[in-house]
């Protein structure tokens, strides 16, 4: 049997009631209080993550934008220092080896922050085309990462450091903030929906920064949260989970995450054939958010049907925390994906009627 792998955080999990499984390999915290109690904290509050499991890849050298440019559908050549940017890296089928975020800390020298189930997957992709002056080191074991989030967040973490935190816009960061007296860097960025920030910081300082957020957060309820939350809080906001919604069968196009895809960018990249013929001939899929009508929860893996015709299956699905409605994410056959189109899931042997729906589920206001 494989022996779990574990965050430098781990050491603390107990001593907050963190209740651990097996994720992709890791031993990490499903919940420490109760998964609904955590997603309100973080929808109404703060709550903080331990997500020192994802991987960080540092790229330098003078080729490294073009390097960049020909690895992402993105446009890389758009990011300024200081600045984050989502993407994803393709097969040349237009498949998808991940998602992820590219930091530009100075001229050709970047981050990459990827997701922990495919950190060896990802980085031998990167290694295998490496071509001229490009440099690629694997942090992710150095390397720890804390979300703090939720309309709390700022405020929070203010109390910690003299940077302003304000001055940090979404999706840019600054690198060398002092927290508690520990070099971080610090993104206003998240898997949440809400406003909050990911710190990166060096793994033998990740155990100070948590207990030390806590204590500064207990005045305004900020809760540890564990994975459980994590994930109905990204879904509700219809953020993509690889694995689920993006796979190495599911294209980002399909995965509606097209606006990460620059098609017309002055580069080619790996799979960019495979889309521009994609979305030349249109989508035979797409994916689609669904309510249930009838009563009955959508898990991963269902089948949807429009009467006897199989027409796709359910990613992502569960009892929202804050909508309290019975949803899902399901990538379905084009034809049936215009909003309000009755569709059916099949629930325990039976198929119970749903209908299309508005993404995101969520969104905040302010």
């Amino acid at each position: 049997m494989t022996e779990l792998k574990r965050t430098p955080l781990f050491v603390v999990y107990k001593e907050y009631g963190g209740k651990t499984i097996d994720f992709g390999g890791w031993e990490l915290p499903v919940q420490f209080s109760s998964i609904k109690e955590e997603h309100e904290a973080v929808r109404t509050r703060a709550g903080l993550f331990d997500v020192s499991h994802m991987g960080e890849v540092e790229v330098k050298g003078k080729e490294s934008l073009n390097y960049l440019q020909k690895m992402v559908t993105n446009d890389v050549a758009k990011l300024q220092t200081g600045g984050a940017q989502y993407t994803a890296m393709c097969y040349e089928n237009g498949g998808t080896v991940d998602d992820l975020l590219i930091y530009k800390l100075a001229d050709y020298h970047y981050l990459l922050v990827i997701n922990a189930s495919n950190i060896e997957k990802d980085f031998g992709w990167l290694v295998q085309h490496v071509e001229g002056d490009v440099q690629l080191q694997n942090l992710s074991e150095k390397t720890a990462q804390l979300a703090l989030q939720g309309p709390a967040a700022a405020a929070v973490l203010q109390k910690l450091t003299r940077a302003d935190l304000n001055g940090i816009g979404t999706f840019k960061f600054q690198q060398n903030v002092d927290i508690c007296g520990q070099k971080t860097l610090i993104s206003r960025t998240g898997y949440t929906g809400e406003d909050g920030f990911e710190i990166y910081c060096d793994a033998d300082v990740a155990t100070l920064l948590w207990k030390e957020i806590l204590t500064a957060g207990e005045s305004e309820g900020v809760l540890p949260c564990g994975l459980g939350a994590r994930d109905t809080l990204r879904f509700e906001a219809t953020l993509a989970l690889y694995g689920q919604e993006l796979s190495r069968d599911i294209s980002p196009l399909e995965a509606g995450i097209g606006f990460a895809v620059k098609l017309n960018k002055d580069a080619n990249f790996l799979g960019r054939e495979a889309l521009l013929k994609q979305k030349a001939e249109g989508l035979t899929r797409k994916l689609v958010g669904i309510e249930m009508i009838e009563r009955g929860i959508p898990r991963h893996g269902y089948l949807v049907f429009s009467g006897d015709e199989q027409i796709g299956e359910v990613t992502t699905g569960t009892q929202s925390p804050t909508l309290k409605k019975n949803i899902g994410l399901a990538l379905i056959k084009t034809e049936y994906s215009q909003l309000d189109q009755e569709v059916e899931v099949e629930i325990r042997g039976k198929k119970l009627k749903a209908k299309v729906v508005p993404t995101p589920f969520y969104k905040r206001t302010k």
